[in-house]
């Protein structure tokens, strides 16, 4: 259910329900590393890259709410997909900054071919979702007129 005031600030709407998103992804990202639950192997090592890639696309459109969602997710995965590349790179000082909470939160400290399809899907489900969400937000606007 979209608030009523979408028609008198569509970007304002948009970027409150990215904010309401984003108040909602951190946490489970953080929480995804600690769960104990059924499947924590997956989730403690693989669901967190879905979010984490979640968690930049919102941040980006938060700040530039006008730029192109897939344009976007696009080059989240590209970036992302590069810096876990580079945790291949492992010389004496990048293993002391991987050491720490704030590097390892943001962006890891160590390389898995598995994280690939996870972002996919974390950028994949944000492109569409978020599409959706501006659809409805925009074209609701441009009805009304």
């Amino acid at each position: 259910m979209l608030p009523q005031f979408t028609h008198r600030n569509p970007t304002l709407t948009y970027r409150l329900i990215i904010l309401l998103s984003l108040g909602l992804i951190t946490p489970l990202g953080f929480a995804s590393k600690s769960y104990q639950g059924v499947l924590a192997w997956w989730v403690n090592g693989y669901a967190g890259g879905a979010l984490y890639e979640v968690f930049w696309i919102l941040l980006i459109l938060l700040v530039w709410p006008q730029a192109s969602v897939f344009q976007t997710a696009f080059w989240v995965l590209i970036v992302t997909s590069l810096l876990e590349i580079l945790q291949l790179w492992q010389p004496p000082f990048m293993a002391e900054i991987r050491s720490t909470f704030w590097w390892r939160m943001l962006f890891g400290n160590s390389f898995s071919w598995w994280d690939f399809p996870h972002y996919l899907l974390g950028c994949f489900a944000s492109w569409i979702c978020l599409e959706y969400t501006r659809a409805k937000i925009f074209l609701k606007k441009s009805s009304q007129n």
